[in-house]
């Protein structure tokens, strides 16, 4: 092996070293750059009487949950059957009477707890995928397996501040137990914040009762769980999603109410109208959720985008839905609910320039926009269809990059860095100056992934592209991982209950 080959892998230690760097103190990007506009006040109290129409004329279904309906109608609304319509304003008095505008989630390491709401910006991985990719082993179902190492490295890249949800769907364990594997696993192998299951009210239980074990014994009224409740947009909650929201809502845990839309299938074709209807379907839910127990957290949250129109498929990165995120951040700040939104979403089946391309274009509105939660923050490919360890790592080292541009212009004396200026030799360079040698290791953000050396020696260490170089920084980072403490009579009591829910019930494919 030649020298500078040798020289190459410890560059790519420290690289993984950079990439792996204790997170300890860095649980949120603080933004300190305002938010970005699309519509004027004008603009944005239309969107709102459009959605107060929708919500008074054409109503919303709870289907097969009659605790909704007699919540409702205690509440005033007009129930006929299960569809709910609501007098003008009422969903929004709710959630604006007793909504808490911003919360802390807390995680099993205190030092990792996360604020939600207000200048906060949280990233989260990939959620829901049902396979994986690599370049070791190709395209293939996710395992059990494949998700604990998803967690593992989540816990490991320092900006990814929550541990996430259901990172993968490990196939390979039945559909009514493996929410009690997967929630272990984020208690076990990670000590960030993490989300719970939504598939079941049951499921929802278990997943406060693990938590409540892996925190000491009672979670009193922390928020320990901020989980997904997707709304069927359109204009429509199931059985299934107000369940697991009761749950949570009931235990103060957090709900992440998010229409699921995408244009001119569940919705119009237009950024209005798809907006309109977002707000109507979110400010049913998140007031569903507050007539549960008032005060409980809730997040304003959209999955939104555009689809071909030639084909029906999904499509990724598009403007339209760009501005989806600005429109609906502005409206969220107006109800005055954290916002969820955004990601870096694409529709390419490899971590290829279109992946990069789509997703850069959904990851920088996000953060010019001012999204609070940002679900699928990393990992998503193929339509959300396949979870890339790739593209995980190489998404992360990109929200790095959003951390340095949230933070703004530095306008601190260092900054302004004047003396630099009066100090220096007329016309010399800086390099060697006491100011630049102060700020050398701080000043720019260093990418884990990206490679900037010549092109003689990018050839003789390998010719590798992004992709195989975060291939090979993720397996070094599996065999670095150590897992964080956690105590020995908790973990024993947490795998008891899990025994023992498992032997509870039979195997099943739902």
């Amino acid at each position: 092996m030649s020298e500078r080959r040798r020289r190459g892998g410890g560059r790519a230690a420290r690289q993984a070293q950079r990439a792996t760097a204790d997170a300890a103190f860095n649980t949120h990007v603080q933004r300190r750059l305002p938010p970005v506009g699309v519509l004027d006040s004008e603009g944005l109290a239309q969107i709102e009487r459009n959605a107060e129409t929708i919500l008074s004329e054409v109503g919303v279904a709870f289907q097969d949950f009659p605790r909704a309906l007699e919540l409702w109608r205690d509440a005033g609304a007009d129930v006929d059957g299960e569809l709910v319509r609501f007098p003008r304003g009422l969903c929004r008095e709710i959630v604006e009477a007793t909504a808490p505008a911003t919360y802390l989630q807390h995680a099993r390491n205190p030092d990792r707890s996360v604020p939600i709401g207000g200048d906060a910006t949280v990233f989260a991985p990939n959620y829901g995928s049902p396979f994986v990719t690599d370049l070791d082993n190709g395209r293939r179902y996710a395992t059990l397996d494949d998700f604990e190492r998803v967690v593992k490295l989540t816990w490991m890249l320092p900006h990814l501040h929550h541990s996430g949800g259901t990172v993968c769907e490990p196939v390979d364990v039945p559909v009514n137990k493996r929410h009690l594997d997967m929630v272990y696993a984020h208690l076990r192998y990670s000590d960030k914040p993490l989300m719970g299951s939504v598939t079941a009210p049951q499921r929802a239980a278990d997943s406060v009762e693990l938590c409540r074990i892996a925190f000491g014994g009672d979670l009193g009224d922390r928020t320990v769980l901020t989980s997904l409740i997707n709304a069927s947009s359109p204009l429509r909650w199931d059985a299934t999603m107000l369940g697991a929201a009761e749950v949570y809502a009931r235990h103060n845990q957090a709900c992440v109410i998010s229409p699921f839309i995408l244009a001119g299938a569940m919705s119009p074709v237009t950024v209005a109208a798809l907006a309109a209807q977002a707000l109507a379907e979110a400010l049913s839910g998140m007031a569903f959720c507050q007539l549960v127990k008032p005060g409980a957290p809730v997040i304003f949250g959209t999955f939104a985008s555009s689809m071909s129109m030639a084909t029906g498929a999904p499509t990724f990165g598009t403007p339209e839905a760009g501005l989806a995120i600005y429109v609906m951040a502005e409206l969220a700040r107006r109800v005055g609910v954290p916002f969820r939104s955004g990601g870096q979403f694409t529709a390419s089946k490899a971590p290829d320039a279109q992946a990069a391309y789509e997703s850069a274009s959904t990851l920088l509105p996000t953060m010019a926009a001012g999204v609070n939660f940002v679900l699928h923050a990393a990992g998503w490919l193929e339509g959300g269809l396949t979870l890339s360890y790739e593209k995980l790592l190489m998404d992360a080292d990109q929200l790095g990059m959003m951390e340095v541009y949230a933070r703004g212009v530095d306008m601190s004396d260092n900054g302004q860095a004047v003396e630099a200026f009066t100090t220096n030799p007329h016309g010399d360079h800086f390099l060697g100056h006491p100011h630049t040698l102060a700020n050398f290791e701080t000043a720019f953000y260093q990418s884990s992934i990206a490679d900037n050396n010549s092109f003689e020696q990018w050839s003789d260490e390998g010719s590798l592209d992004a992709a195989q170089r975060a291939n090979r920084q993720m397996r070094q980072m599996l065999a670095d991982y150590e897992p964080p403490p956690i105590d020995e009579a908790i973990d024993a009591e947490l795998r008891d209950y899990i025994a023992r829910r498992k032997a509870e019930e039979p195997d099943a494919i739902v």
